[in-house]
């Protein structure tokens, strides 16, 4: 006799997600226990786990041949979440629990041997998933909380194999997780507490209001790191939409802690160690990289020309187009990299170039070597190019406090409000910043007046600037009207874009 179940679970490629159907049969013949359908080796060990399971729940395995398929048998199946659903394939097969219950649910979760279902990654699109499919989910509890963002009614978070199986069978109720909210964290920095540099948090206030990348050149101790620490406290929380789209990949990267999302920007700052990989993706699973933990968020470089050139140079593509690709043998994966690029960098590699007193023997020719580990290229990404001088002691003796981080912070949002009117107006509502205006879009937000034009020209003819620092000259110019309230880009505020461009003078010989 052939006993057969059916259990409806997926995998997933990067954010993308394939629906599994996994099959559970068992039929005579000598005792044995098969996964096919292109397992890993999680998914190859599961058996040992699941058998483990059910004897502590006092089942065994029926001493038959039991087959379980993973369709299509063609696709490459990966993670511990196939645990779960394998353990409710047989459990059905056995008449432990009704197959009836079991057709119109995802189900994922890793067991323990002692009966526990355990946490797993990805949750979060697994339910976006099944609120499509017109499906609900059956998840570990950890993540009921993760899979209630999804909008999803239909969740069943259970703790451990008895309990969900006695929910099932309708002798216990699970209860109804809700969406789980990390908890706001206090930041104690403000810009308030940055001395001097006035020039630099204006920038920064720039580049907060459109989008726009930048790099920060200066001497060690003048306050780089300080500054792009402080960024996020000058943007305003990320929109619900925002939310769930990074949530998203941070599920799938295992980043969410207890199931709970943040509603606070991103910010990483990865070491100059760090690898391409680990920086843009990558590894056997293709995991998400740090830009696309970044994505909605900022991605802080410090000590740029200290990265491996390879590295940086694999940030050019997610910075032009918002996302990045990874490919493998098997497979092609793609994860949203839309990140905010805050580097800083010393002029030279003893970091005193300009200081007679302090400087190496070798400058300026050690600026030059130094600063040329960057490409081109690279810079050319980079809307925002300021030098951070060092801070004199009146500064830090002043006693007297700048602008507070909500005090900047409000000009922000009143700007990305102006641009987010512009942007429906245009008829289209899914951009954010300045920053990703292109084309004729940008051409009929950026219109300039004979005046800013002909500076625009005569600048961009005498200092050879690219067609991409030209527009990129055009959103940074936008946005330094938005804040002004200036519904046309004036001469004035291309003289301040294109002040911000790169500079060799002071930081070259």
């Amino acid at each position: 006799m052939t006993m057969l179940a059916r259990i409806n679970t997926i995998t997933f490629n990067g954010l993308e997600i394939h629906n599994v159907d996994l099959q559970a049969q068992v039929s005579s013949g000598l005792p044995n226990f098969i996964i096919v359908g292109l397992p890993d080796k999680a998914i190859a060990e599961s058996k040992e786990r699941i058998r483990a399971a059910l004897h502590s729940l006092g089942l065994t395995l029926p001493a038959k041949r039991i087959v379980i398929n993973l369709a299509p048998a063609d696709l490459l199946k990966e993670g511990s979440h196939f645990d779960l659903p394998i353990a409710l394939a047989l459990l059905a097969v056995m008449g432990v629990v009704p197959q009836e219950e079991l057709e119109n649910h995802l189900v994922l979760g890793e067991l323990g041997l002692d009966g526990a279902i355990l946490p797993v990654n990805g949750i979060l699109p697994a339910a976006v998933q099944a609120l499509q499919n017109n499906k609900g989910i059956i998840c570990p509890a950890d993540n009921g909380g993760e899979a209630g963002w999804s909008g999803l009614k239909d969740i069943i978070a259970a703790p451990d194999l008895l309990s969900l199986i006695n929910h099932l069978k309708g002798s216990q109720q699970l209860p109804v997780p809700s969406p789980q909210q990390r908890e706001k964290q206090i930041s104690l920095l403000d810009m308030s507490d940055v001395k001097g540099q006035e020039s630099a948090k204006k920038a920064f206030e720039v580049a907060a209001a459109g989008g726009h990348n930048l790099l920060m050149i200066g001497p060690p101790g003048s306050g780089k790191s300080m500054l792009a620490a402080r960024m996020p406290s000058i943007l305003p929380p990320l929109t619900p939409e925002e939310a769930l789209e990074t949530s998203m990949i941070h599920s799938v990267a295992g980043a969410l802690k207890d199931g709970k999302i943040c509603l606070e920007r991103p910010f990483r700052d990865p070491h100059h160690s760090a690898s391409t990989p680990a920086l843009v993706g990558g590894g056997r699973k293709a995991r998400p990289g740090d830009i696309s933990l970044a994505h909605n968020g900022i991605l802080f470089l410090d000590e740029l020309p200290e990265f491996a050139r390879s590295t940086l140079e694999a940030l050019r593509q997610p910075l032009e187009n918002g996302q990045i690709t990874l490919s493998r043998v098997n497979a092609h994966t793609s994860y949203p990299a839309k990140f905010q690029l805050i580097a800083a960098m010393n002029p030279c590699r003893c970091g005193n170039l300009g200081n007679s007193a302090l400087e190496c023997p070798r400058a300026p020719l050690c600026a030059t070597e130094y600063q040329s580990k960057i490409s081109g290229p690279l810079l050319d990404r980079i809307d925002i190019h300021i030098e951070v001088p060092a801070v004199s002691p009146w500064d830090l003796a002043d006693a007297t406090t700048g602008e507070t981080s909500a005090q900047i912070r409000s000009r922000v949002e009143a700007a990305r409000a102006i641009q987010a009117a512009r942007f429906a107006k245009l008829g289209r509502p899914d951009l954010q910043t300045n920053s990703q205006l292109s084309g004729k879009m940008l051409e009929e937000a950026a219109a300039l007046d004979n005046s800013a034009q002909q500076l625009l020209i005569t600048f961009a003819d005498k200092n050879k600037l690219s067609a991409r620092a030209y527009h990129r000259t055009l959103r940074l110019a936008r946005t330094i009207a938005d804040l002004q309230n200036e519904t046309k880009i004036l001469k004035m505020h291309i003289a301040e874009a294109l002040s911000y461009r790169r500079k060799y003078a002071s930081n070259r010989p």
